[in-house]
């Protein structure tokens, strides 16, 4: 009897539950990769995410063949389509049993239940397993045994299941069979009708992703605390690409950095990066619980009735990188050139399209899936409600970041503005900031959209009114 494994957020062979459970049955193994273009789409997909699983595949194909496994690479359109192609795969193979590791999306887990009922009523057993974080996704409840929406107490209570826990990780399998070579699927995300994506930001393979976590903790991670906010500064780990298709899992990070935190060394830069895995589960958790969010709505549901103002023209100046706040402006730019954007400044371009310029959060969380490499829904959404205060453990309303000192802050010198915004490049360190303060803004810049200032109490005079 044959067993197959389901790749889909886990492309990788080390430390996959669904793959080290069906290698434990001493049957033969398959596995099966399904492409969706249809449904990647419309979940908003960047061609970056897609050329990157695309080039993986063949990485993760190469493991598989090692191990003596075919990995078999299907296509059809979207999730409904993909419910018939793996039932007709599974008969036409002899699968006796389907194993994959579990995803949080409403989408995904209305899928999983039809296939479970399909292949059901054809004798074939289904296992599913908990795979995308540390503590497997709701096992972190408060006392009365209820999911939690504040981040803190799921962070105490998160760091103290793993000191009882001690959660360990799934070893490779044993060869299943004779290895054989993999032969490269050749597809890219323009033959699925993917504009064509930048140049990849990392390596695709499980060794490259294990070799960046080594180097990070070995090299950065002990000044992360005091780096990370630097955008001009390689001070972050540029995990977040494998972490979202799943070549490296939280529970590795976790170990590897605790491994490495017990030799020594700066504690505050391993402890303030911990918690980053943490806030990655902690939205894996909100995504399970709460399933609105991943059906375009707020957390807090009273926000759903703000008066947000249309997209429009400042819309296109946001995603442009031409709104005339060089923070603003330098971030957006990176996002379309390299497909991903440091994180401090995910939080400032948020703050000002849901703030400053008032425009539907949905829009702008829409416009980072289609754009980042990294893009996953969990951190993505919760990352969006955070700085449009309507999700949970969401900024005070009254509390809207300035770019500008922001900028003077995370950018003094202003070399991640001049890399980006190279109109800017000959004003002083300070000026750089707000070109129209104290002299004429250079030629082919363009001037502020809105007033900061003005805006900012237009933004929290619309959610005082909602209390009314």
């Amino acid at each position: 009897m044959t067993q197959l494994v389901w790749f889909r957020n886990d492309l990788r062979t080390a430390d996959n539950p669904a793959l080290a459970a069906a290698c434990k049955q001493k049957e033969p193994v398959q596995a099966v990769f399904l492409i969706t273009p249809d449904q990647w789409s419309e979940h908003d997909w960047s061609p970056a995410k897609v050329q990157l699983i695309l080039d993986h595949l063949d990485d993760l194909g190469q493991q598989l063949a090692d191990l003596g496994i075919v990995l078999h690479i299907l296509q059809c359109g979207d999730f409904t389509a993909s419910e018939d192609k793996i039932a007709s795969h599974c008969q036409d193979h002899g699968i006796a049993h389907v194993h994959f590791n579990e995803e949080y999306g409403v989408n995904e887990r209305r899928r999983d239940r039809r296939i479970r009922e399909q292949l059901g009523r054809a004798d074939i057993r289904v296992s599913k397993y908990r795979d995308q974080t540390v503590a497997p996704v709701g096992t972190i409840l408060t006392g009365r045994n209820e999911p939690y929406s504040v981040f803190t107490p799921f962070a105490r209570n998160w760091r103290q299941w793993i000191d009882e826990t001690s959660p360990t990780l799934f070893p490779v399998p044993e060869p299943n069979g004779e290895a054989f070579a993999w032969k490269k699927h050749g597809l890219s995300a323009t033959d699925l009708g993917f504009d064509t994506p930048p140049p990849l930001l990392v390596p695709p393979s499980e060794q490259a992703a294990h070799d960046q976590l080594e180097r990070f903790l070995d090299e950065r991670c002990g000044d992360y605390s005091s780096l990370r906010d630097f955008p001009a500064v390689d001070g972050t780990s540029q995990l977040s690409p494998y972490l979202a298709i799943g070549v490296l899992s939280g529970r590795q990070c976790l170990i590897a950095a605790r491994q490495a935190q017990g030799q020594g060394g700066n504690q505050e830069g391993f402890s303030t990066w911990v918690t980053e895995i943490a806030w990655r589960d902690f939205y894996i958790n909100i995504l399970y619980h709460y399933p609105r969010v991943s059906m375009h709505r707020a957390f807090k549901e009273d926000t759903e009735a703000l008066d947000w103002n249309p997209p429009g023209e400042h819309f296109e100046a946001w995603k442009e990188g031409r709104t005339g706040i060089p923070i603003v402006d330098a971030a957006m730019r990176q996002l379309r050139e390299t497909g991903w954007m440091h994180n401090r400044l995910r939080m400032v371009t948020a703050m000002f399209l849901s703030k400053n310029l008032f425009i539907d959060w949905r829009h702008g969380e829409a416009w980072f899936m289609g754009n980042l490499v990294d893009g996953f829904l969990a951190s993505n959404n919760g990352g969006w409600q955070w700085s449009a205060s309507t999700g949970t453990d969401s900024a005070p309303y009254f509390r809207v970041f300035n770019p500008a000192t922001q900028s003077e802050r995370f950018d003094p010198k202003g070399e991640f503005i001049r890399r980006w915004v190279p109109e800017l490049e000959k004003l002083d360190n300070k000026r750089i900031h707000n070109p129209g303060a104290g002299g004429e803004i250079p030629k082919g810049y363009p001037r502020p959209i809105v007033d900061l200032k003005e805006s900012r109490k237009e933004a929290i005079a619309r959610f005082q009114a909602l209390k009314k």
